[in-house]
C-alpha cells in the first residue's frame, strides 16, 4: 500500500511543487491543504501517512499543527516533516521540540526531499492510514 502524504501549505505554488517533487520521486497518494486548521480537519475525515508542513501559514501555523498532532489521538506517532524558510537555530531547536521528525529549508530539490523523507522512514515506521 502506498504512503499517503498529507502536504500543508498556505501557497498553492509551494504544494505543488511539493507535490511534484513527491511524485517524481515514487509517491503519488497526496492530499492537501492550505493551513494548519484545515490539515487537522482532512486529516481526522481522511487521514493521512506522513505530514509535510510549512510553518508560517494564517488561521494555525505548521508548529501549532505539529503541537495538536503530537497531543493526541491517532497520528500522534505520525512522521511529520516542516518544509519552511526559518531556517535559524532557534526555529529549528523549537520545531525539534514539538517533535517533528525533520527539517527542510526552502528552496530544495526533489532530491533533498527525497533524503530527508528517506531518513525520516528510516526511524519512523509508517503505519498506513
Amino acid at each position: 500500500m502506498a504512503i499517503k502524504f498529507l502536504v500543508v501549505d498556505d501557497s498553492l505554488t509551494m504544494r505543488r511543487i511539493v507535490t511534484n517533487a513527491l511524485k517524481s520521486i515514487g509517491y503519488d497518494t497526496v492530499i492537501e491543504a492550505g493551513d494548519g486548521k484545515e490539515a487537522f480537519t482532512k486529516l481526522q475525515a481522511e487521514g493521512a501517512d506522513f505530514l509535510i508542513s510549512d510553518w508560517n501559514m494564517p488561521e494555525m501555523n505548521g508548529l501549532e499543527l505539529v503541537k495538536l498532532v503530537r497531543s493526541a489521538g491517532a497520528h500522534m506517532e505520525m512522521p511529520i516533516l516542516m518544509v519552511t524558510t526559518r531556517g535559524n537555530k532557534a526555529d529549528v531547536l523549537e520545531a525539534m521540540q514539538a517533535r517533528v521528525n525533520n527539517y527542510i529549508i526552502k528552496p530544495f530539490t526533489p532530491q533533498a526531499l527525497k533524503e530527508k523523507i528517506d531518513q525520516i522512514l528510516k526511524v519512523v515506521p509508517v503505519e498506513k492510514a
